[in-house]
């Protein structure tokens, strides 16, 4: 009897991985963190990564990518027009499961929401994050809500297995896409506590980003508007301290001038900064510069950013609502993010009790540890087997 591929030994994974770029946000820091796990949970493991010509020389200068093949394909998905959306969708449905067939993979999973619905002889597992771009419309763009609408549901109904970050996740797409809850597989990310990269100087960002010396309250993250950053600007204006200012680290959307026009309509011009995409350097160095980090979001498949914060030993106040208090735990400031008067007073508590932030702090190196990338590729792994082995119950001939 001929043994099915992946029964047995290491996996021949390929990973769908054409949405990565320098500014592809959570999702790009999944995929980054995910694939060198996946290498150290399972030695010998062949990883096939199919990606665009937006590839950052980041990830192919990392220590890992010697030990992945990299198909770059022929297409850029930043660029503006229809073209591109079809060129993008032609790769994730026709052009990847054709060449991963060819390379007698076993599994291939798409990372950011999309996977090939049909992929004859081979195992498919999609990792939907959230359904975000369904409930909040706008704040992807057209392009991408639509594009979304199409892809995301059809692949995850035809997916052998899901993946998404949390339970709250999880139980929103049995709940709105029908799915069944035996088929999707919760996998938490992880965090990785040591520094991505040397702070940049206190200086250097102070004179980059006009940066006062006045308490620094960060929101990291894509300036969008589930993420209620207009919440926390409203907020900004009931502090007490009225020095106290915001940084959006994140990159720029179209919903940024009306932002900034709210905030003169507060008086507050002066105490908001968009800083647009920030280096790895960079954003280290605005965590080590921040009085407390502030995630005030409306929805979040998982919120890493609040577990980020915390692994550079920063206080945290973030919305009790979404996924967010399951991977706050115990060791945030909650506040409602539809009142920003809550925001203010979460906030407020942090500025002005250095006893609860250190409590915060150290309960937040704790709460890092229940999150390890380790763990998300040894679960991840496990989803990629149970793919396979519904796969092999679902066919009735060999594989070949």
């Amino acid at each position: 009897m001929i043994v099915a591929p992946g029964a047995c030994g290491a996996l021949r994974v390929g990973l769908a991985l054409t949405y990565l770029s320098a500014e592809s946000g959570g999702m790009g820091s999944y995929a980054r963190e995910l694939v060198p796990a996946l290498l150290q949970a399972e030695p010998g493991i062949e990883l096939t990564a199919f990606v665009s010509r937006d590839l950052p020389e980041a990830v192919t200068d990392a220590p890992w990518s010697e030990a992945v093949r990299w198909v770059r394909l022929p297409f850029s998905p930043s660029r503006p027009g229809p073209a591109s959306a079809i060129a993008s969708m032609s790769a994730q449905w026709a052009a990847i499961p054709a060449l991963a067939a060819r390379m007698r993979l076993d599994v291939v999973h798409g990372l950011a929401n999309v996977v090939a619905p049909i992929a004859p002889r081979l195992a498919t597992v999609v990792t939907l994050h959230d359904l975000i771009w369904l409930r909040h419309p706008t704040t992807m763009g057209l392009r991408g809500t639509l594009g979304m609408k199409l892809a995301a549901p059809r692949s995850a109904r035809a997916a052998d297995r899901v993946i998404t970050g949390s339970s709250v996740a999880r139980d929103d797409i049995v709940a709105t896409l029908g799915l069944p809850a035996a088929k999707i597989d919760v996998v938490a990310h992880g965090v990785r506590i040591e520094r991505h990269a040397k702070p940049a100087a206190a200086a250097h960002l102070r004179g980059r980003f006009d940066l006062g010396e006045a308490p620094l309250l960060l929101c990291v993250g894509q300036v969008r508007r589930h993420k209620n950053p207009a919440g926390l600007i409203r907020a900004l204006a009931l502090l007490a301290d009225r020095r106290a200012q915001v940084v959006f680290a994140g990159s720029r959307s179209e919903f940024e001038p009306e932002l900034r026009a709210l905030a003169a309509e507060l008086g507050l011009a002066d105490r908001i900064r968009f800083t647009g995409w920030v280096s790895d350097a960079e954003l280290e160095g605005l965590y080590e510069l921040a009085s407390c980090a502030v995630l005030p979001s409306f929805d979040e498949g998982f919120g890493l950013p609040v577990l980020e914060a915390m692994g550079r030993g920063v206080p945290v106040a973030c919305s009790n609502a979404s996924s967010l208090p399951e991977v706050a735990g115990d060791a945030a400031v909650l506040f409602d993010p539809h009142d920003p008067h809550d925001i203010a007073r979460g906030v407020e508590r942090l500025l002005r009790s250095e006893q609860l932030r250190a409590e915060l702090v150290a309960r937040g190196g704790e709460r890092c540890r229940a999150f390890t990338w380790d763990a998300a590729a040894a679960a991840t792994l496990a989803s990629y087997r149970r793919a396979l082995a519904g796969r092999r119950r679902s066919c009735s001939r060999t594989w070949p």
